[in-house]
């Protein structure tokens, strides 16, 4: 039999997922209110030290604002120019975004970037994106032509190669008709499965494209992307971290590394400014 652990906390995540879906309207039209503590500011010009804007990329069940409560503000703090946005949004479900095809996302990172960098007058973006967010960007830069636009991706506990919920995917091909309500009721959840056409196609040929620096931040305690080595890429310009390599003692797990981890946030700021970057410890949570 499996460890209680091991069965308790990918079952959270689907139940997690189902009160998302089935969460009242209401709910989303308060988070809409949100304050976005400065960033998304359109006026905002990059400096000489940061001259790239960031755009920050939700993950699957997130939005443009809650997923960035604790990076936004810290990166706004240190100079950047900040600005997220939605996408992958269903007919009818508000708030909870990032479930549409991840193919028809990425054209919406497209056309969301073409915008940034219109406002601003840069060149290039660099991209954070939390789990999906993580891994949808490198379509864009594969196929939409973002690598001209472009200068890093930082993933953080991205899906950048699936993920077998644990093993619970596995489970799927005995339930007559669940692939096929999953891919037509949540898309980006079916791409996001290990061994998904989707995937298929985005990492054939290798998981980079020239001209682009990628950083992976992973926690060996991620219970939503399993194992967890598969957010790792390989390839030219690649930085895989571990979590735990810069502070054993840090338990996040999927979510909180990218809503509040301050570990993992000093790192993301070591990824956009490598010439300027300063050792990432435990005591960075105080940083």
């Amino acid at each position: 039999m499996l460890p209680w652990k091991r069965v308790i906390r990918p079952l959270a995540a689907f139940l997690l997922a189902a009160v998302a879906v089935t969460a009242p309207a209401a709910s989303g039209a308060q988070a809409a209110a949100a304050p976005s503590s400065g960033w998304n500011d359109f006026t905002c010009k990059p400096s000489a030290a940061h001259p790239r804007p960031v755009v920050l990329v939700h993950g699957t069940l997130g939005n443009s604002v809650d997923n960035w409560l604790g990076l936004a503000p810290y990166l706004k703090n240190r100079g950047y120019c900040v600005f997220s946005l939605d996408y992958g949004r269903l007919p009818g479900v508000p708030f909870f975004h990032g479930l549409g095809p991840v193919e028809k996302s990425a054209e919406q990172l497209d056309a969301y970037i073409d915008r940034v960098r219109a406002a601003t007058g840069a060149a290039k973006v660099d991209i954070v994106g939390h789990s999906q967010g993580g891994m949808m960007p490198r379509y864009y830069l594969k196929f939409l032509g973002g690598a001209a636009e472009v200068n890093a991706l930082v993933g953080i506990a991205p899906s950048n190669h699936g993920t077998t919920l644990s093993g619970l995917t596995a489970l799927l091909p005995y339930f007559p008709g669940a692939e096929d309500l999953l891919s037509s009721a949540t898309p980006a959840l079916a791409d996001q499965i290990a061994g998904s056409a989707f995937l298929t196609k985005l990492n054939a040929g290798g998981d980079t494209v020239p001209g682009v620096r990628y950083t992976v931040i992973a926690t060996k305690y991620d219970q939503v992307v399993t194992p967890y080595r598969s957010a790792f890429l390989t390839g030219p310009n690649v930085r895989n971290v571990l979590l735990q390599d810069l502070c054993a003692v840090d338990l996040s797990e999927h979510l909180a590394i990218g809503l509040l981890d301050r570990i993992a946030f000093h790192e993301v700021a070591n990824a956009l400014d490598p010439d300027r970057a300063k050792r990432t410890t435990c005591a960075s949570v105080f940083s």
